[in-house]
């Protein structure tokens, strides 16, 4: 297995959305991944064995020193072989090269020894909140100023 990674490299929607799809555990849904990274993100990294999509990372930021990894996803055949490894060490580069000062990236608990003992990120206090399809946020009026 030779791993080629490569930053802003071409991809066929077809081809993600089946990695995609696999690695999250849906049906492949035809999305525009393309368009997506392409308008919004600082960039991505594609793995390839030869012509073989194995794996990808979403790297967005907020167009200056924070970036973000998103959709980090390896092809079941190819995980825990350092593939993810390096699609991390391809982003912790190229963010860096953009003059980002911070990387940062939110995943399940049972990938905590991935990122912090495979990839050197450190554990923060942050937050999160689901947003409601309505668009209304239930706060308690006592805590609006």
């Amino acid at each position: 297995m030779t791993i080629i990674y490569g930053w802003r490299a071409p991809f066929d929607n077809t081809e993600l959305d089946a990695l995609h799809a696999a690695g999250f555990g849906y049906e492949p849904s035809g999305h525009d991944w393309w368009a997506q990274v392409s308008r919004h993100s600082l960039g991505w990294v594609c793995a390839r064995d030869g012509a073989r999509l194995v794996g990808f990372v979403n790297v967005a930021w907020d167009g200056s020193g924070h970036a973000f990894l998103l959709d980090t996803v390896v092809a079941d055949g190819e995980r825990r072989r350092g593939v993810g490894t390096g699609l991390v060490d391809e982003a912790v580069r190229q963010a860096s090269a953009a003059g980002c000062a911070w990387l940062h990236v939110d995943f399940e608990r049972h990938l905590r020894g991935f990122y912090f003992d495979s990839c050197g990120f450190r554990p923060t206090d942050a937050g999160l909140i689901a947003l409601p399809a309505d668009g209304v946020h239930p706060i308690k009026e006592t805590t609006r100023h």
